[in-house]
This record gives C-alpha cells, sequence and structure tokens, in this order.
C-alpha cells in the first residue's frame, strides 16, 4: 500500500481514493505522532485539510509525539487562517516544551507573518511562556526580580521615560533602562536577566551616592 503520509505531503490524486476505502487511515500517525493533517497543514495543501477535518472526522487538534498540533508545522499565514478560523484550531494549545505554536513559530523567526497573524487571534493580555509567568515553559515561574530604587517605577510591557524613570537617575542608565524596555525580548529571560543587572547599578549607584553625602569630608 502507498504511504500516505507521502501522498498527502504531495497532495496527490491517489490519497483520497485511497482514504475512502479505508477512512481510519485519515486519523493515523506516525512512529513521531505526524499525522495526515500535519502534512496537510505544513505544505498547504488547504482542501485536503478541509476534507480530513470535516469529511473525515479527524481531530483539528491532533497531536504529535512532542504534543504539538498541525499548527505548530503550518509555514504560510492562508494555512493558519484555515486552521483557526475555518476548523476550529485551539491557537492556546502549548507543546511539551511549554509554547503555543505562535511562540514557538516566533522564537524561530522562519514565518514572522505566520506568527503576527496568531498574535491577532490571541485574547488581550495574553502572557508569553517567556515572560516569568507561572505558565511558561516547564511551567517554573522565574525569580522576581530585586525592587527598583525609591522613585523609580517600571510599567510591564510599556515604558514611559519621563514618568517612569526619575530625572535624577544617572543619564546613562537612564537610556539603557529605556531602550531595554523598548526592545522585542524585554520579556525574555535574557532581557529580565539584563534589566536585573541594570537594576542592581542603579542600586548600588544610588548607595554609593547617598554614602558619599553622609560621610564626613576628611581633612
Amino acid at each position: 500500500m502507498a504511504n500516505p503520509f507521502l501522498l498527502a505531503a504531495d497532495n496527490s490524486p491517489d490519497l483520497l481514493p485511497l482514504l475512502r476505502a479505508d477512512p481510519s487511515l485519515a486519523s493515523s500517525q506516525d512512529h513521531h505522532g505526524y499525522s495526515l493533517v500535519h502534512a496537510a497543514a505544513s505544505y498547504n495543501h488547504l482542501d485536503l485539510l478541509r476534507l480530513l477535518v470535516t469529511e473525515f472526522n479527524v481531530p483539528v487538534d491532533l497531536r504529535d509525539e512532542d504534543d504539538e498540533t498541525a499548527l505548530f508545522v503550518v509555514e504560510t499565514v492562508d494555512a493558519a487562517r484555515t486552521l483557526v478560523e475555518e476548523l476550529g484550531a485551539d491557537i492556546n494549545a502549548r507543546g511539551k516544551e511549554g509554547y503555543t505554536a505562535r511562540e514557538k513559530i516566533e522564537s524561530e523567526d522562519d514565518y514572522p507573518e505566520v506568527a503576527a497573524y496568531l498574535k491577532t487571534k490571541e485574547p488581550a493580555g495574553q502572557e508569553d511562556a517567556t515572560n516569568g509567568q507561572p505558565n511558561g515553559a516547564g511551567g517554573e515561574e522565574q525569580e522576581s526580580l530585586p525592587p527598583l530604587p525609591e522613585g523609580m517605577s517600571l510599567r510591564v510591557g510599556t515604558m514611559d521615560a519621563e514618568a517612569d524613570v526619575p530625572e535624577e537617575a544617572d543619564p546613562e542608565l537612564r537610556r539603557r533602562i529605556m531602550e531595554l524596555a523598548e526592545r522585542d525580548d524585554f520579556h525574555s529571560p535574557a532581557g529580565q536577566e539584563e534589566l536585573r543587572r541594570l537594576v542592581e547599578d542603579a542600586i548600588m549607584g544610588q548607595d554609593i551616592a547617598e554614602d558619599r553625602q553622609v560621610r564626613p569630608k576628611l581633612e
């Protein structure tokens, strides 16, 4: 018998008669959990994708061995839109690494337009797996950051230079904090670690300045 996964990848006309002769093949998976739905989504065979889900009742969120659905392997916005808007794929499904499809695609930086589309379908305020929230990758919370120096505040996600960083702060430190807050990787572990270092530098600098003010000048 012909390999149905190869037929799906090629969108071969031989696949449909094979499925109708044995409908159970439509939901079959290889030893890695790869399915015909994954293949159709990955190779952008949208008519086949629709057929598998609507006619053969294959679960649109069928998962492979990494707990990843077909949405994780799409390479075009059309395929993502078909899965999400037509077939009801769950954009919040997370794989074993703790990422949603959008987060994984975004981290690999291969199909930014797909990631951008998926982000528009997420509820406002939804947290990423890498931003230190409890639902992050591996389910572990990030270590909390040390407190900011008195008079300095930082709003998550956005930063206003005039409101958030006091004028008396070191100008170079002020510039670095503002630049960090504007970066796309601000909520990533690396971004948070850099913020931690900046905060510690600010605290140390403030302590030194206060110490100099109260220490009596030696003759």
